[in-house]
C-alpha cells in the first residue's frame, strides 16, 4: 500500500484488516497518534486525511491509499511548532497530554469544516456560508475529543486564539 504521511511517500505491506491507527503506530512508528478507546468515542486517534479529520481507529489503512495523511508529527513546520501547538502550551491546553495530538488534529480539521460552511448540530443558519466558531459551535464541534484531565478551558482558549481570532496556518 502507498500513502503520503506527513508529506512523505510511504509504502507498507500490512494485512488488509489493519486500521490506519495501527499502521501509523505499529508499522510506521509514529507514536503521536494515540489509541484511546479503539471504538471511535474518545478522539485520541484523530488524524487528518486530505485535510479532513477522521478517527483512525475506525478506518482501515487500505481505504486511505494514495491519500495525504497528517498526524500530529506533521503539524509543525520547518520554523517550529504549528501556532495551535504553541497556543496549547501557552494556555495549558493539556495536562497528561494523551488527548493532545487528537485535539490538535481535530481542531485544525474543525476550523476547515467551519470555513467550508459544514454545519454542526448547533448551527443556526445552514445557508450562511462560513460558520462562525462562537462559544457553542466550537464546543459542539470539539465534543468528540475527550480530555480525562479536564483541560477543556485551556484547549478552548488555545483554539479560540489561534483558529478563531488569530491567523491559522
Amino acid at each position: 500500500m502507498r500513502f503520503t504521511i506527513n508529506g512523505q511517500a510511504v509504502e507498507a505491506s500490512v494485512d488488509l484488516r489493519t486500521s490506519l491507527l495501527d499502521l501509523l503506530r505499529d508499522h510506521l512508528h509514529l507514536y503521536g497518534t494515540k489509541k484511546g478507546c479503539n471504538q471511535g468515542a474518545c478522539g485520541a486517534c484523530t488524524v487528518l486525511v486530505d485535510g479532513n479529520r477522521i478517527n483512525s481507529c475506525l478506518a482501515l489503512a487500505v481505504q486511505y491509499q494514495d491519500r495525504a495523511v497528517t498526524t500530529v508529527e506533521g503539524l509543525a513546520g520547518e520554523h517550529g511548532l504549528h501556532p495551535l501547538q504553541q497556543a496549547f502550551i501557552e494556555h495549558d491546553g493539556f495536562q497528561c497530554g494523551y488527548c493532545t495530538p487528537g485535539q490538535l488534529c481535530s481542531a485544525i480539521g474543525m476550523a476547515a469544516e467551519a470555513e467550508r460552511g459544514v454545519p454542526s448540530a448547533v448551527t443556526a443558519d445552514l445557508s450562511a456560508g462560513p460558520v462562525v466558531l462562537d462559544h457553542d459551535e466550537l464546543r459542539e464541534r470539539m465534543s468528540g475529543n475527550l480530555c480525562r484531565c479536564g483541560a477543556y478551558n485551556g484547549i478552548v482558549e488555545a483554539i479560540t486564539q489561534t483558529l478563531v481570532t488569530g491567523a491559522a496556518e
